[in-house]
């Protein structure tokens, strides 16, 4: 009874395992899908520490994505979230630019920087 206890935890963690291995890919893609929906909804309401913060996030999104094999089809998802991300930083800060210009450049320059990756 005890060694059929100990081969079934030992099988259930083995497969939990290979499951994480496998689920981390759409993890990570998972992360910057909730991330672009954020800053869909919040961008607006965003102060600049909210972008730095924001921009810090992206770029250990981007790192976590990085670390895995996409598909083609992976690949074009990911740089269409990343270009509504974008989008949404732009929309987000351009009603500050008239007091915040040359920061806000910079910003923008550093996201893209961090696209073109």
């Amino acid at each position: 009874m005890r060694k059929s206890i100990i081969t079934f935890l030992s099988c259930l963690s083995l497969i939990v395992a290979v499951a994480s291995c496998t689920t981390s890919k759409q993890t990570a893609i998972t992360r910057l899908e909730r991330f672009s929906y954020d800053l869909r909804d919040n961008g607006q309401y965003y102060s600049f520490k909210d972008w730095e913060r924001a921009a810090d996030e992206f770029t250990k999104i981007r790192k976590s994505i990085g670390k895995h094999d996409l598909t083609g089809d992976e690949r074009h998802y990911v740089g269409e979230l990343e270009g509504q991300c974008a989008g949404y930083v732009y929309n987000g800060l351009k009603g500050r630019v008239q007091n915040f210009g040359s920061e806000l450049n910079g910003i923008l320059q550093g996201l893209l920087d961090l696209i073109s990756r």
